[in-house]
C-alpha cells in the first residue's frame, strides 16, 4: 500500500488534503464562521501542510493510514454519542411513563 501511494503522489496529496480538512472541520472548527479571507488563508495553509505531509508519506511514514485511523476514531466517538443520546431519550421516556 505504501508503494502504491509513493507511485501515485497526486492521489496521495488529494487524500491527505481531504482527510486533513475533514479532521479540521469536525474537531477544530469553531461554532461561528470565519471571515472569507481568513477561511481562504486557512485552506491555503492546509494545502501547504498537506504538501509537507506528502513528503513524509513519500519518505515511508504512514501519514494516510494515521489520518484514516483518526477519522475512524472520530466516527466511533460520534456513534457513541448517538447511542448515549438514544439511551438517554429512552430513559426519560420511561421515567415520564412511570
Amino acid at each position: 500500500m505504501q508503494a502504491w501511494f509513493a507511485s501515485h503522489p497526486l492521489v496521495s496529496y488529494i487524500i491527505i488534503f481531504i482527510l486533513i480538512t475533514f479532521v479540521y472541520n469536525k474537531v477544530f472548527r469553531v461554532k461561528q464562521k470565519l471571515p472569507l479571507l481568513k477561511e481562504i488563508l486557512l485552506y491555503i495553509l492546509m494545502a501547504l501542510g498537506s504538501g509537507m505531509l506528502l513528503i513524509f508519506q513519500h519518505d515511508k511514514l504512514p501519514i494516510i493510514q494515521c489520518l484514516l485511523v483518526a477519522v475512524a476514531l472520530m466516527l466511533l466517538v460520534r456513534v457513541r454519542y448517538f447511542v448515549e443520546a438514544r439511551q438517554k431519550k429512552k430513559a426519560e421516556a420511561a421515567a415520564k411513563r412511570s
